[in-house]
């Protein structure tokens, strides 16, 4: 199985988010906006974070933690704390394949999440109307 490339980019999203909120951004820039083109002149390119996704992906990441603490911690290493394969790897007592399985089932155990999730509001909004 390979990996969900669309999961993927939004853990990548959550990890930027994570990484701010550990910084105490908050969501808020961490330097004034006069300062963000340096004095070079050389622009570099800067990831816009979609606050909501990532809070929403980061509600996720945490309904795995209770019964899949395994996906939970690799993706904690791999995301937010930015270790390598074989870093998370050696840090969490795993081979390297083992994180690679992970990721691919975190991913699928995400996508069903959301999936879920989207069911519930459908069904939802059918019996409301």
């Amino acid at each position: 199985m390979a990996r969900i490339e669309y999961m993927r980019l939004r853990l990548n999203n959550w990890a930027l988010w994570k990484v701010r909120e550990s910084s105490g951004g908050l969501g808020w820039s961490t330097q004034s906006v006069l300062l963000s083109e340096p004095a070079s002149g050389y622009r570099e390119s800067i990831i816009p974070i979609d606050d909501v996704d990532a809070e929403l992906t980061n509600t996720a990441v945490e309904a795995l933690r209770p019964a899949r603490q395994h996906l939970y911690d690799t993706l904690q290493h791999v995301y937010p704390q930015g270790y390598t394969l074989a870093g998370a790897a050696a840090a969490l007592g795993v081979a390297p394949s083992t994180i690679s399985a992970r990721l691919e089932q975190a991913d699928m155990a995400l996508m069903l999440w959301f999936r879920e999730r989207r069911e519930k509001a459908q069904a939802k909004r059918s019996f409301t109307t």
